[in-house]
């Protein structure tokens, strides 16, 4: 029998770290949105339970001290907790709603639903102007926000390294701990993940989503084909899998609108389209999982990118709310 309280359906976790940025600000985005949300009667940070994973941006006060991924021992150490967290939350039978600092956590995301649900076939629609593909072995800046896919894949993309560059045993044994995090890997197959807006790649994450037949729904595509013929695209995508979670990078829409990110990308989604295609994904039973990450009210002012996301995310909440009474 469903419970009646909208806290015991859905539980919002805040995941503050910023570890795997390259600039800083993420770790505000929870807080952001917060404030935005104060200007609406149905801010979901009234309603449901919330959890508050920690973090170790301390580290951020020192130099990282492992090249090629940096900040990976206090990455992985927040992976453990993002795990033990999502195994609580769907271990109750709620459904994680997670406002996360940076991508990297996404990995952690997707390891812990993976943990939680080690039987299950797990698909991945991943809504970013990026591909975060890359490895340790590959990534030009050594950010893990570069990385959470390949984490989820297993994948050092050897064939593609770049032997030029400088990665220290502490690196590789972190990069290892997210690969491997509760004995699974992979935690997803290359053939159970689609892309949607992605347009900002290198060279070695193309080859892999050459190599592996991974889709991709540009944004031209996606004004072709309309919100509901690119949702149920990616649905019919991943038919096989028995559930999906669904990652929402703010860098995915348009500069005109993402100032308050790290990386944005021009020629993205609009809001109301990023706002219908996730509205419309979540209305699908098998959507297990929404994660909302790289809010950065340093990156612009007045709190505008807060502000222009928040009605998409609030959105979301009440779907998957109503979805589940």
């Amino acid at each position: 029998m469903k419970r009646k309280f909208v806290g015991q359906l859905i539980t919002i976790l805040e995941v503050n770290s910023e570890l795997g940025a390259g600039t800083r600000g993420a770790s505000l985005g929870f807080e952001s949105l917060q404030i935005a949300s104060l200007s609406s009667e149905r801010s979901i940070f009234k309603h449901p339970h919330q959890v508050k994973v920690e973090t170790e941006n301390n580290l951020l006060l020192s130099p990282s001290t492992t090249p090629g991924a940096r900040y990976v021992q206090g990455i992985s150490r927040t992976y453990d907790r993002l795990c033990a967290a999502l195994g609580d939350v769907m271990g109750g039978n709620h459904f994680p709603f997670i406002i996360a600092g940076d991508h990297s956590m996404a990995g952690g995301t997707i390891a812990g639903i993976k943990i939680a649900n080690p039987d299950k076939r797990l698909g991945v629609i991943w809504i970013d102007a990026h591909a975060d593909l890359h490895s340790p072995f590959t990534s030009p800046s050594g950010n893990v926000h570069g990385m959470p896919l390949a984490t989820a894949l297993g994948m050092d993309n050897m064939e593609n390294a770049d032997l030029s560059l400088t990665i220290t045993e502490q690196a590789k044994e972190g990069w290892a701990h997210l690969k491997n995090i509760g004995g699974i890997c992979p935690k997803i197959k290359p053939e159970d993940l689609v892309f949607i807006g992605v347009r900002d790649t290198e060279e070695e994450e193309d080859a892999l989503c050459e190599k592996y037949g991974i889709p991709n729904i540009t944004v031209d595509e996606f004004r072709q084909m309309g919100f509901e013929g690119v949702a149920q695209k990616a649905l019919d995508k991943l038919a096989a899998c028995d559930m999906i979670y669904v990652s929402f990078d703010v860098d995915s829409l348009d500069t005109s609108i993402s100032v308050g990110t790290g990386t944005p990308v021009p020629h993205g989604l609009y809001v109301e389209e990023a706002q219908s295609l996730i509205h419309t994904l979540l209305t699908d039973p098998k959507v297990c999982a929404f994660e909302v990450v790289e809010v950065n009210p340093l990156l612009d002012s007045h709190n505008q990118m807060a502000r222009a996301v928040y009605p998409i995310i609030e959105d979301a909440f009440y779907t998957v709310l109503n979805r589940l009474h």
